[in-house]
């Protein structure tokens, strides 16, 4: 092998253009158009974090040839521990992927809106048609066909937004600026979603699972591809969301520009595709929130059924598990969609309540990949890296709370 892995597409670009999805579109346009370029810092951290927690999500599935959840449960002792953690991960993931699977269908209408205009006026209907597209590509025997589809169309948005930042002339003194870890008044719980929207908790899940399929033989070579493989899917993801930021900031708060609706989100994109720029979103955002309400059920439906076989030793086809719980979760997220709740509303609160949740699944993997018989031998630094991340998760986490108590100011 002569040392070196060129870097080959894999698992974690279907992880990528799950966090690219209207989540991301949303949050980080309004973290621009409200605080300007002051959050770039929690992105760039965002990356990083995700990087080194998709790395050992992804070492884990391959070294212990187990699932996230079953290495978890397998190595939590006694009967006790092991139905808390089973309760943890149930109310934490299962139950909070239907809220972000809201989030997701919410996503998709407001392309689905942006691309029909006028004649997408029933928002019920919207919401099912993304619903029922969903949950065929769940059924299909081969969707991974459509996810490459729907991952090709996220791309294509994520061109034009790099593109549009380039052309927008970004205030470059002001962008490095935004790399200095301040958080500007009133903007935790902000930044605490850009964090969410991009280290999604069910994607470290998804992603071990995903390794442990690509990569059965977890030899040097295997390893070293599954790295490349989540440090240039999710680098690139890094710097799309980075981008769609910046062109916020540079079109909305410098101009004094307020969002009042979601057709607004098109205004970015106005520099490079005029007045195609509705199109040229709607498309992305209605693929970005199709792609991402296929992988959260997905990854709910592999959680659910981890679980289910640790706990109760499940020895039958567990297909029929994994796609019952992931149909229900479309339903759910499908109904949170209809409730009339604001659509950006749905997303922002969705993306925050994932970085409330990454300490405790950060905490989780970290055990999982450091200690124990089966724990994976690490050098001081990258050992070090992954507890900084937990800290500063945990400070992000801990701030917002006590804000909300009115204990931080």
């Amino acid at each position: 092998m002569n040392g070196k892995t060129r870097y080959q597409p894999g698992p974690a670009l279907l992880v990528t253009a799950a966090f690219i999805g209207p989540g991301t579109v949303t949050t980080a346009t309004l973290a621009g158009n409200q605080y300007g370029f002051a959050l770039l810092w929690a992105l760039l951290f965002a990356t990083i974090a995700t990087i080194i927690l998709q790395n050992m999500a992804g070492t884990v599935g391959m070294v212990r040839g187990q699932g996230l959840a079953e290495a978890m449960l397998a190595t939590s002792g006694s009967v006790a521990g092991r139905i808390i953690i089973a309760l943890l991960l149930l109310v934490a993931l299962a139950v909070g992927n239907a809220a972000y699977e809201a989030g997701n269908i919410a996503g998709a209408v407001i392309g689905f809106d942006l691309l029909f205009g006028d004649a997408a006026t029933d928002r019920s209907l919207s919401v099912g048609l993304i619903a029922i597209l969903a949950m065929i590509a769940l059924l299909w025997p081969g969707r991974k066909a459509l996810i490459g589809l729907l991952t090709a169309l996220v791309l294509v948005m994520s061109l034009a937004f790099l593109a549009t930042a380039i052309l927008s002339g970004v205030d470059l003194q002001a962008f490095i600026r935004g790399f200095l870890p301040v958080i500007p008044q009133g903007g935790t719980l902000t930044a605490i979603a850009l964090i969410g929207t991009t280290i999604v908790p069910y994607n470290l899940f998804l992603h071990a699972a995903l390794a442990r399929q690509r990569w059965p033989q977890a030899n040097t070579e295997a390893l070293c591809e599954m790295r490349n493989d989540t440090i240039g899917a999710v680098t690139l993801g890094g710097i799309v969301s980075i981008a769609i930021l910046s062109t916020a900031a540079t079109h909305f708060a410098a101009h004094g520009v307020a969002i009042d609706g979601p057709a607004d989100l098109a205004l970015q994109l106005e520099p490079l595709a005029g007045a195609y720029a509705p199109l040229l979103l709607g498309t992305g955002l209605f693929a970005a929130g199709l792609t991402s309400a296929i992988t959260a059920p997905l990854a709910t439906g592999i959680i659910v059924t981890e679980i289910a076989s640790s706990l109760f030793a499940l020895s039958a086809d567990k297909a029929w598990v994994e796609r019952i719980v992931a149909l229900t979760i479309v339903c759910i997220g499908a109904i949170i969609a209809i409730s009339g709740t604001s659509i950006i509303a749905i997303i922002v609160t969705a993306q925050a309540a994932n970085g409330l949740l990454l300490p405790v699944v950060a905490i989780m993997l970290y055990r999982l990949h450091y200690h124990g018989p089966q724990a994976v031998a690490g050098k001081h630094v990258t050992r070090l890296a992954g507890l900084l991340v937990i800290v500063i998760a945990s400070l992000l986490g801990s701030r917002l709370i006590a804000r909300s108590l009115g204990i931080w100011g």
